[in-house]
Parts: structure tokens; C-alpha cells; sequence
């Protein structure tokens, strides 16, 4: 495997236009991103189920590769996310952050990772402003409530969302 690899880890429940903002700018900075998609057997009303959600990556990011001369790679983890990383030859872990809420959490995670893998660097990429406020978990609720949520994922997860 040449090149430096990042490994961006989330649910992607769903993918959300704030993701492809940070899957995009990580691309400046690596040469493969390897975009695992959590799998959580604890997660109780997912909107999408985990095929779904790496069968709209697998349609989205193909695009973005070609844009950016990015290799991708889409896994599936589950358990502890910095053995995930290393299984996949990792050595950024790419993670995305809104707002000081994102930054706290974030820094207790790096905390406790650079512990378990001090190998593993993470690199925080803050959310462009025009995606700042999206959430993913709000997303999702307004979703199930029949909300209209065009203005924060891609199209794809519409028409995917149409189809259900």
C-alpha cells in the first residue's frame, strides 16, 4: 500500500452534506481515505441500514475521487475504532468537528486513543460555514417526521430515502 492513508470513521446515518465536506477537504490531505461505516448493534431506529448506508457512499464518492485524485476505500468496524484504523494501515484519523461541543467530546476521544495507539495521529477538520449546523442526528428526526431535508444531504439519500 503506497501512499499516506486516513481513515474517516462515522454512521453515516445519514450521509450528510456536512460528511462530504469533510471527506472532500481530507482528500487535500491524504492519498487513500478509507471511510468506515460503524456498525452498532446498540443503535435502536437507524434510518438506513447499514448496506444502504455503504451502498450511498459507494455512489457518492466515486465523484469525489476523480475530482480530487483520492484512492477511497469503504469498510465496515465494529469495536474499538483505532484498531479499525490500523487494520486498514492508517496513520490519520480524520474527524470532523461543528462547534466546541464536537471539540470537547473529540479531545476526550484523542485522549484515550493516543493511549491505546500512539502511533495514530487525528487531524480535526473544521465544518465549512455553510454546513456548520448540520447534524446528522437532527437530520434523521426531522427525517422521521417527515421534514423536508434537502438542504443537508445529497440527492442520493433523498431518492434512497424515496424508495424505502
Amino acid at each position: 500500500m503506497s501512499g499516506l492513508v486516513g481513515f474517516y470513521p462515522g454512521s453515516f446515518d445519514p450521509l450528510t452534506n456536512g460528511h462530504l465536506d469533510v471527506i472532500e477537504r481530507a482528500c487535500k490531505l491524504v492519498d487513500i481515505l478509507v471511510v468506515a461505516v460503524g456498525i452498532s448493534a446498540t443503535k435502536k431506529n437507524p434510518l438506513f441500514s447499514h448496506e444502504d448506508r455503504v451502498a450511498i457512499l459507494n455512489q457518492v464518492l466515486p465523484a469525489i475521487g476523480a475530482r480530487t485524485q483520492t484512492t477511497f476505500r469503504i469498510v465496515d468496524f465494529s469495536g474499538l475504532m483505532v484498531n479499525a484504523a490500523r487494520e486498514n494501515g492508517a496513520r490519520l484519523i480524520i474527524r470532523g468537528l461543528r462547534d466546541t461541543t464536537d471539540y470537547n467530546y473529540e479531545m476526550q476521544m484523542v485522549g484515550m486513543n493516543a493511549q491505546m495507539a500512539p502511533d495514530l495521529q487525528t487531524v480535526f477538520l473544521p465544518s465549512s460555514p455553510p454546513v456548520r449546523h448540520i447534524s446528522a442526528t437532527l437530520v434523521r428526526q426531522i427525517a422521521e417526521m417527515g421534514g423536508d431535508i434537502s438542504a443537508f444531504v445529497p440527492p442520493i439519500v433523498l431518492k434512497a430515502l424515496q424508495q424505502k
